[in-house]
């Protein structure tokens, strides 16, 4: 019998690498390919508001003094430790030492007090300017250490230099930044071909825990219908917040998946004009509260995804408290309170911004008030004019909106928000929260600030916007949750 020469020669290798301990198709997976919807519009985090500048680059090319860690809590960075003074305005950092640029120049004290000084002058780019507002002065002391000064006390001040605005760049190469980024980062920056996707390399001159992976290809798919085909057939390794939710049953049926349900910064709100008659009484407020199904908003508008929430705070905050049962689904309580306040045939206008949550969720609402006996008249408006007419001119009795910035409850605090709150003793809790650098003091103030918001029942709390990410199943330590806008690639590999 004729021996087949290519499989004698396949049986040959086999065996050479099984007598090595290697078999090169095993090899583990080094590289992913991770979807996302939109593109940034630049690679600058400190020069852009996209959300999208900052899912691709926070963590992974650029570092900041302090970050986020996955549930929220604010974590070295850059700095590895800080002292605060008595007073609160003094903030000395003692930073890393070893660390360089991916350009080879070394990182110091310089470069934290240039992206300061930067990120606060007048002619800043910056989007998020006020978080370096209450900065009165940064000084070098020595290379590896940096004082801040503020002009007054600022408890959220380390939580501010986490933000994706306040990285640390280098004077050298700042100004290339939105197109050729150079961090401190585990990756570094490899690719962009626009339209398609960003490319990041494993830094192997990394200063702190190397990453696992070698490389990191961000590819931009907007398209529901064409991002549930891409992770179909594979091209895709993960995508953390899916934009198609009605379609996470059928990879939640194949073993091949990992669907992740976690939250978002997303508060997402019944909000109210409080100054707006008979918005002004609190029972009205309270009513329409209880008026709400959370569950049926959720099971309605988000095919069951998302997590209800009675207070403006996210439920992956360590301070979170959890509040739902304070403002419970009872419509006889509500027609009770309406009977209290004195109102009958109520008519409010119920005024719905784009997104699916509020147009899906207004029409589940206005049946939940039709039943406790208040009509709601639906309007539906694109971001402009809900912007103008909502947001600025407080033109409206109710709206559903999403709030995405981390930890913002102190929006409460702004005479002018667009809910019109402004509560004395709320902005009393604020005042001392900016005060306080304690952290168990911290959070009980935060508790209480949340707790009364929802005694004052400012607005109906529906649920945490939904972050719903599907992966390969053997892709591990992409963030369940998002504390910030980010893919943090720091830690995710593939399991063996």
């Amino acid at each position: 019998m004729t021996k087949n020469p290519i499989a004698a020669a396949a049986v040959s290798i086999l065996a050479l690498g099984l007598a090595f301990g290697v078999t090169p198709a095993l090899a583990a997976k080094m590289d992913a390919t991770i979807g996302m919807q939109l593109e940034p519009p630049n690679l600058d985090p400190t020069g852009g508001a996209a959300a999208a500048i900052d899912e691709v680059l926070y963590a992974n090319v650029f570092e900041g003094l302090t970050r986020f860690g996955s549930d929220g809590a604010i974590l070295p960075a850059l700095a590895e430790s800080w002292e605060i003074s008595e007073d609160g305005l003094t903030y000395t950092f003692k930073l890393h030492t070893g660390v360089k640029f991916h350009d080879g120049s070394a990182f110091d004290a310089e470069d934290v007090k240039f992206s300061l000084d930067r990120a606060r002058a007048d002619d800043s780019t910056n989007a998020q300017k006020a978080l370096f507002a209450d900065i009165a002065s940064v000084e070098v002391v020595d290379p590896a250490s940096v004082r801040v000064t503020l002009s007054k006390p600022n408890g959220s001040f380390l939580f501010n230099m986490a933000w994706g605005d306040a990285v640390i760049v280098a004077p050298e190469t700042a100004a290339d930044n939105a197109a050729h980024p150079v961090g401190t980062g585990p990756f570094t920056f490899g690719e962009w071909a626009k339209g398609d996707r960003v490319d990041l390399n494993r830094n192997p001159d990394y200063w702190g825990t190397p990453v696992k992976l070698d490389k990191v290809t961000f590819k931009f798919i907007s398209d529901p219908t064409a991002a549930f085909a891409a992770m179909m057939a594979g091209d895709l390794d993960a995508y953390p917040a899916f934009p198609a939710p009605e379609n996470l049953v059928q990879f939640e049926a194949d073993p091949r998946f990992e669907v992740i349900i976690g939250s978002s910064e997303g508060e997402t709100i019944l909000a109210m004009n409080n100054k707006k008659p008979p918005l002004d009484n609190i029972k009205v407020r309270q009513a329409i509260a209880h008026a709400i199904d959370r569950q049926a908003i959720i099971d309605g508008a988000l095919f069951g995804y998302g997590t209800p929430i009675g207070t403006h705070f996210a439920p992956h905050n360590p301070a979170y408290v959890d509040l739902t049962a304070q403002s419970a689904h009872d419509p006889d309580q509500s027609r009770a309170l309406l009977a209290e306040a004195g109102i009958k045939d109520l008519t409010l206008s119920l005024k719905l911004p784009p997104p699916s949550y509020a147009r899906r969720g207004g029409e589940i609402i206005a049946a939940q008030l039709r039943e406790v006996g208040i009509n709601a008249e639906i309007t539906n408006v694109e971001w402009a004019q809900w912007l103008e007419d909502v947001f600025k001119g407080k033109n409206f009795d109710l709206t559903i909106v999403s709030h995405t910035e981390p930890m913002d409850i102190g929006i409460y605090a702004r005479e002018d928000y667009y809910f019109q709150y402004g509560n004395a003793d709320f902005k009393a809790i604020m005042a001392d929260l900016d005060k306080a650098t304690d952290p168990a003091r911290r959070t009980e103030l935060m508790q209480a600030a949340q707790k009364k918001i929802a005694d004052d029942y400012v607005n109906a709390y529906l649920f945490q916007l939904p972050r719903t990410g599907v992966t390969n199943a053997k892709l591990k330590g992409i963030w369940p949750n998002s504390p910030t806008q980010a893919n943090d690639m720091t830690g995710v590999y593939w399991e063996e």
